[in-house]
């Protein structure tokens, strides 16, 4: 798994630029499935055989783009004015390696000792930044890039410390990655699988996706923000790398029925996988799109924890991947038989 994460994670997929990373995804499924097409929106949706046909009909999603940016403007020196697509802090833009339509950039920032001491004590407005991509002139640089071009962070993938691993885009790749592990392999029920669009900027896909499947369950599988790390109290630490698959009963896009979160965590307990519940109402995700669609989807989310989400260096841990692997499959399962 840890190893199909870092192919996925390799294909830049800014939001509304996802159709390489769809076309792989699509070719990698197609032999194990009964069905795959994309839809008009850029959607990869997928029908799977399983060892018998479902009581209930389960959806289970994961989006396949990221945050990154995009050019807005070329000015004289040839740098590249940009805007953010998707949750983006500025200080995790500065003088950051990144990559637009294949050339690579990096974004300006003044140098220490040349900031004043009013400067020092504020961040810069990300509308101040632009991106160097070593063009001369304006010229030059419309040659290489165009208005409209999509900018990823260059960032490479390591794996480091116990089980840890470092890439960008793993917001959802490690989703993504889980989905196709649970249709190479063997499923006991038919099942329903969607790779979305447009997550970053406003669960788009996602709502499409689920009108179209009609599903009577969903499980939207996720990377969700932890904030592990010195400095934080724990009450607002979300959750925790290396404590197991993160469980949602509340999100900033969902309530979850509350039965069914608490199948989940028993389910979790009976089959002795690793979990924890994600304290606060932080963030959001495409279980806010599918539990809407239509007349109304019982809708889960499971997430894998992600110190430094939304920036070029996401970690996570590769046991926490394993845990929320086992609780999809174990949920879905139970979905479909209609047993929860």
């Amino acid at each position: 798994m840890t190893d199909l994460i870092c192919r996925l994670c390799s294909v830049p997929a800014v939001s509304g630029n996802e159709q390489g990373l769809a076309q792989q995804i699509a070719d990698m499924i197609k032999p194990h499935c009964e069905s795959v097409h994309i839809d008009s929106l850029g959607n990869v949706i997928a029908f799977k055989r399983g060892a018998k046909p479902a009581v209930k009909k389960v959806l289970i999603d994961a989006h396949m783009d990221e945050v990154g940016l995009i050019v807005t403007g070329i000015n004289h020196d040839g740098s590249l004015n940009f805007a953010t697509v998707g949750g983006i802090n500025c200080e995790v833009l500065l003088a950051r390696r990144v990559r637009v339509n294949g050339h690579a950039g990096v974004i300006q920032s003044k140098p220490i000792h040349l900031l004043s001491a009013d400067e020092r004590k504020k961040m810069p407005k990300k509308e101040s930044l632009t991106i160097d991509i070593g063009a001369r002139d304006k010229e030059s640089a419309e040659r290489a890039v165009s208005l409209g071009d999509t900018v990823c962070f260059e960032s490479g993938f390591v794996r480091f410390g116990n089980r840890r691993i470092k890439a960008r885009a793993i917001d959802d790749r490690a989703g993504c990655a889980i989905l196709i592990d649970m249709i190479i392999g063997e499923i006991p029920y038919d099942m329903y699988f969607s790779f979305t669009v447009q997550e970053e900027i406003g669960l788009r896909g996602a709502r499409t996706a689920a009108f179209a499947v009609e599903p009577d369950y969903a499980i939207a599988v996720e990377s969700t923000t932890a904030v592990d790390i010195a400095g934080v109290d724990e009450a607002k630490q979300v959750c925790n790398l290396g404590g197991g698959a993160v469980v949602s009963f509340m999100d900033g896009s969902t309530m979850y029925n509350k039965q069914l979160y608490d199948a989940v965590r028993s389910l979790a307990d009976s089959r002795g996988i690793k979990w924890q519940p994600k304290r606060g109402n932080f963030g959001g995700n495409n279980a806010g799109a599918i539990h809407q669609s239509r007349g109304g989807v019982m809708t889960m989310s499971v997430s894998v924890p992600c110190r430094y989400l939304h920036s070029a260096a996401c970690v996570i841990d590769e046991d926490d991947v394993i845990s929320s692997r086992r609780l999809v499959a174990a949920l879905a399962e139970c979905m479909a038989d209609g047993n929860i």
